[in-house]
């Protein structure tokens, strides 16, 4: 039954509903977000009217994608989303809503050209990239694939942070309409790099890290360098690390 559901949806295409599903989806989110918590957007000005654009944002929830999409509102974004997502049935809203697959802490090449072709057609593209969700809160390390796709493309970039996500993990916290906040900052625009030298993607890198982590609160950045775990004591609040 779900090969026969895969095959048919297969045959119509995807990309006929998903334009219509991607926005249903998010006009609802933000009316129930409005109605359960309390949450602000800031800086949706700087979002890019048109053209290439990559999304970036710390990763606190499995929620974080939608939630980030209906806190940008202008542009339909393409999220990154691991490959297990994408077995059926949960996998058909997952389509639905135009992701693309990806295999994480691998070079994925596939994913790489799908992104870059989507931007090559002025789209969207989200991704985070910690390449996972944070398990304590603070912000972990920033891998170089967003870097590496931005300069292959010339794509702008736009750093977001996102506070409060985190206590989705705990249900119950609804009731007490917790407080979510997404920052978004100034674009950082590039151009091409047909071939992009490690300098090149290892500078990006670590200044797509440092945008995001100048909008996140203290407690959300990471201790010191090489950890993403507690706070050290002899460290204070400690400076941003990786």
């Amino acid at each position: 039954m779900r090969q026969k559901l895969k095959n048919r949806l297969s045959r119509i295409g995807w990309g006929m509903f998903a334009p219509p599903f991607y926005w249903t989806l998010t006009y609802v989110l933000r009316g129930l977000l409005w109605c359960v918590v309390s949450w602000k957007v800031t800086g949706r000005e700087n979002v890019p009217k048109e053209g290439a654009l990559i999304i970036v944002s710390n990763h606190l929830n499995n929620a974080d994608p939608p939630i980030l999409g209906a806190g940008i509102a202008r542009r339909r974004i393409r999220f990154m989303a691991k490959v297990e997502l994408f077995k059926m049935p949960f996998g058909a809203i997952i389509r639905l809503w135009d992701a693309f697959p990806v295999r994480r802490f691998d070079s994925d090449l596939g994913a790489m050209l799908t992104a870059e072709r989507i931007l090559k057609r002025g789209g969207v593209i989200g991704m985070f990239p910690e390449g996972h969700r944070s398990k304590t809160g603070f912000m972990g390390e920033v891998h170089p694939g967003t870097a590496m796709i931005a300069l292959r493309s010339g794509a702008t970039v736009l750093p977001c942070s996102m506070t409060g996500t985190e206590q989705l993990r705990q249900p119950l916290v609804l009731a007490r309409r917790p407080e979510f906040r997404i920052t978004i900052g100034e674009p950082i625009r590039l151009e091409p790099v047909r071939r992009p030298t490690q300098e090149q993607v290892t500078e990006l890198t670590r200044r797509i890290e440092a945008a995001i982590q100048a909008q996140l609160p203290a407690k959300y950045l990471p201790p010191y360098t090489g950890s993403e775990g507690g706070r050290d004591a002899s460290h204070g609040d400690g400076d941003p690390g990786e």
